[in-house]
């Protein structure tokens, strides 16, 4: 296996200047908050398709592969089904009921909710999203081998430069239908930072595959996608394009937004539905003992979302998106990570190790169920 090259020091460029009001909070809550949370119950935004359909249900989960510690994301790549996992900075793949290592992505600092995070492939190429000493960075390597016997190749930076801190480190990478790399990056514990269109903190970003900035971005010559975000950690797209992004809140309201590049989604001046001007409320809102929503994905006409808190998976329809089903509630406590799976599936992370809990994580199956 050839040796990985230590992480080359890049940023993507930002270069713009937008004036932007902001009103400071003190205080900021981990993204599995164990603070007091509001007796009000889950409440919507407005916005609501005109037309409704049922969304798949969720059948009953089997198990894929058990023993895994702090599990973050899963993703395929020709077949293989690889993992990250946070605290040991590994790429697993996971082979006859089993998982081997693929590699380890070099300079990961773990700590917090800190470390190997998102994963994505591409190309042939493994993209992650790393907390190092200094900062939060995408890497890629290339994917050699054959699924079964993989194996990374050298480890070059894509983008870094994004704060990093012990909470709120965002983390989720994923390729749009654009064929642009979308990530999302975390407030870092600094809720100034989202409303600053000159720093990274608290925005979900794009850049080309080598970590470019398109010319189409919002904001000239930065990776700046949309402001205002405190922590989201989950983002898709369904078949017409339109990308969606859960996001933790602090105490109030956790969130579903719909994504609209230069838009401000409004952290730390409003949490959940505000109604003010400028800022884009969610389309749907949480109490957090009720959420703590972390990966989704987008199949068959409906936003289904892993949460961690929450201990469950929410299923929103695409076509109604002021209503929602649960599903698994308390059944395999937290839940990380939702993918699309093979054959009418979605495959779904637990994450009951990643606070120093008892036992293992796994990865499990979950059939769709459709009318």
């Amino acid at each position: 296996m050839t040796a990985p090259a230590p992480f080359p020091r890049r940023r993507a460029g930002v270069a713009c200047s937008v004036a932007v009001g902001l009103t400071a909070l003190a205080g900021c809550a981990p993204e599995g908050r164990t603070d007091a949370v509001p007796t009000a119950s889950p409440s919507t935004s407005p916005r609501v398709s005109e037309v409704a359909s049922a969304p798949p249900a969720l059948g009953d989960p089997t198990t894929v592969v058990d023993g895994l510690t702090t599990p973050w994301s899963v993703t395929s790549s020709d077949g293989a089904i690889l993992l990250s996992q946070r605290d040991t900075a590994e790429i697993l793949e996971v082979v006859d009921d089993d998982t081997r290592v693929v590699g380890a992505i070099p300079g990961v600092a773990p700590g917090g909710e800190g470390g190997l995070l998102g994963i994505a492939v591409r190309d042939g190429f493994l993209y992650a999203y790393a907390t190092t000493a200094d900062d939060n960075r995408v890497v890629r390597a290339a994917l050699e081998g054959e699924p079964g016997a993989l194996r990374l190749g050298v480890t070059r930076t894509v983008i870094d430069g994004i704060p990093s801190a012990n909470i709120h480190n965002g983390g989720r990478i994923a390729f749009g239908p654009d064929g642009m790399l979308y990530i999302t990056a975390g407030d870092a514990s600094d809720p100034r930072a989202a409303q600053d269109p000159d720093e990274l903190g608290g925005k979900i970003l794009r850049v080309l595959p080598d970590g470019s900035v398109p010319a189409d971005n919002p904001f000239p010559g930065s990776p700046v996608w949309s402001l205002g975000h405190r922590n989201p950690q989950g983002i898709g797209w369904d078949a017409a394009g339109t990308m969606y992004a859960s996001e933790f809140g602090q105490n109030t309201w956790d969130e579903l937004n719909v994504i609209e590049p230069g838009a401000n989604y409004g952290w730390p001046e409003v949490e959940g539905v505000g109604g003010r001007e400028g800022f884009v409320d969610p389309v749907q809102q949480w109490a957090p003992a009720e959420a703590s929503p972390s990966g989704l994905a987008v199949v068959d006409g409906a936003v289904v979302i892993a949460n961690l808190r929450g201990q469950r998976v929410r299923v929103v329809p695409t076509a109604d998106l002021s209503s929602s089903e649960e599903y698994l509630v308390g059944d395999y406590g937290r839940l990380r990570d939702v993918v699309a799976g093979p054959d009418g599936t979605v495959w779904v992370v637990t994450s009951n190790t990643d606070r120093g809990g008892a036992g293992t994580d796994a990865l499990l199956r979950v059939p769709l169920i459709s009318d």
